[in-house]
């Protein structure tokens, strides 16, 4: 490993990530895949053995494929097939969030739940794929100078805090969760969103089979609010709701946790590994970017689990930042691009944490007049599904017209492979024949970071969707959201003029 004293005297690294968890290590993927010099800088002198955590979407198992980790993440996780269900007090079935096996709108299962550590551990041994990125684990940020000139400078302490000399870089971005330097340093603030409730978060291994749900379960009782999630193989996770006259000082401890559990296990059944009292809380950051610092991950917001969004939120952050970075590092577009991120990103997660909040209402709910209602109006006619939701980006690089700035699908294609396997980190134009006929013969769209689908490649699906959206040809970003679609070939000028290096290089144009 190179000492960070040796490196500050070296060129600046062009990236320099804060933060080596899940979040941190895929943006080192991303950035270490396109070739650019990245320092990973991290506090801890190895990965955190124990659960956190648990479960991501068929978006993110996207994310992870776009790295060329989807495989290797798909052996150390399962696919949660049956979604999670909301029961009352007398195990009546009042909602279902919804689960897909192999085929949902990313190609993959919609659900999928781990171990963190063994993802990280997967995470990181793609980025020791990469020699242009340098990993100085034990090495605490401990300050960010930004008035130099074309970079700013970190300085680091050891575990022990010792100084550990200092390291520069083009653009920072601060994936250090929620006690982020990172944030403090840009002084973003926080605004509430109104759930902050301590819950008790149990995770134990079971010695033997037991006769227990293999998906999740909201357990919607007033007496005790709780949710017991199936992990993997023997892994097995309860979160408990102190409520009132909870000692939390004591509550974690052994003979308080086991009675609560006694329907489903007891010591016999199970090795504890770990029991912790954390408060969810609901917030989000203002001031995601200033200059060259930026925040992500749990830094910029932070949602309480009931949907299992918390680390999908980051992942999602990334993928938004790492091709417009790619885009400002390669000079085809000046660096205001990187103010679409925080525009684009924080109305989007924003949909998702308050969704968290209104099922936390449904979970949490201990008025007896309250619960009543609920379990009357959820009672009435048939269960109520629901998805994920995909709420569109805010204003950004996109169009905003019609479906633009909502996540695209992953169909195969004609040849059997999905659209990422073909596309990989480009951007992707797709369309009718007389329109990719004129985009193959217009010189703005032969470029090393387009791919043009041949309408012969596309498939069924794609024809599909451009038959249904009555459009002549579409523009997919490298972060798979819609740019802009147009009605006809005499309309390409339109998505050519979004490419980055084509035009005025107006991020919103």
């Amino acid at each position: 490993m190179i000492e960070p004293a040796r490196a500050a005297g070296a060129a600046p690294f062009d990236v320099a990530i804060v933060g080596y968890g899940p979040v941190g290590a895929t943006l080192a993927n991303q950035l270490g895949q396109a070739g650019w010099r990245v320092a990973v800088l991290e506090r801890e002198q190895r990965i955190h053995p124990l659960p956190r955590a648990i479960h991501f979407d068929g978006e993110v198992m996207r994310v992870f494929q776009g790295i060329g980790l989807g495989d290797a993440v798909q052996a150390v996780t399962r696919p949660g097939i049956k979604g999670m269900h909301f029961v009352n007090a007398h195990d009546q079935l009042l909602l279902v969030r919804g689960g897909t096996a192999a085929l949902g709108p990313h190609g993959c299962a919609n659900n999928h739940y781990f171990h963190q550590p063994e993802l990280e551990a997967v995470l990181r041994q793609g980025v020791a794929r990469f020699p242009n990125v340098t990993v100085f684990e034990g090495h605490d940020v401990v300050g960010i100078d930004e008035s130099a000139s074309g970079h700013a400078k970190l300085a680091l302490e050891t575990g022990t805090g010792a100084p550990a000399g200092t390291l520069r870089a083009r653009y920072v971005v601060g994936c250090d969760g929620a006690r982020s330097i990172v944030r403090r340093v840009l002084g973003s603030t926080m605004e509430d969103l109104g759930l902050h409730q301590p819950w008790l978060v149990f995770d134990a291994l079971l010695r033997r089979e037991v006769a227990l749900p293999d998906y999740t379960v909201q357990h919607c009782d007033p007496r005790r609010p709780m949710t017991s999630c199936n992990v993997t193989g023997r892994r097995r996770r309860w979160e408990i709701m102190l409520m009132p006259g909870d000692d939390p000082d004591t509550i974690a401890r052994p003979e308080h946790v086991w009675p609560m559990l006694a329907r489903w296990i007891g010591p016999q059944d199970a090795d504890l590994e770990r029991c912790v009292v954390y408060t969810f809380h609901s917030v989000i950051a203002h001031g995601w970017r200033r200059a060259r610092l930026m925040i992500a991950g749990d830094a910029a917001h932070q949602t309480p689990p009931f949907l299992g969004q918390g680390m999908c939120a980051g992942i999602r952050d990334v993928a938004n930042l790492a091709w417009k970075l790619d885009a400002v590092l390669h000079g085809r577009i000046d660096d205001s691009l990187l103010d679409t991120y925080e525009s684009e990103r924080e109305p989007h997660a924003r949909a998702f944490i308050e969704l968290a909040v209104r099922l936390g209402d449904v979970i949490q709910a201990t008025d007896p007049a309250v619960v009543e209602r609920r379990d009357r109006e959820f009672l009435q006619g048939e269960t109520r599904i629901f998805e994920f939701p995909a709420p569109r980006l805010g204003p950004g690089w996109h169009s905003g017209a019609g479906v633009a700035g909502t996540v695209f699908p992953q169909p195969r294609l004609a040849d059997g492979r999905l659209l990422d396997e073909r596309v990989g980190s480009r951007f992707a134009l797709f369309g009718t024949p007389a329109a990719m006929a004129a985009a193959m013969a217009d010189p703005r769209w032969q470029r090393d970071d387009v791919a043009l689908l041949t309408p012969a490649e596309i498939g069924e699906p794609l024809r599909g969707w451009l038959a249904g959206q009555r459009a002549a040809a579409a523009l997919l970003r490298p972060d798979r959201y819609l740019a802009d679609r147009v009605d006809g070939p005499e309309a390409l000028d339109r998505l050519a003029a979004r490419l980055p290096g084509t035009h005025s290089q107006r991020p919103d144009a």
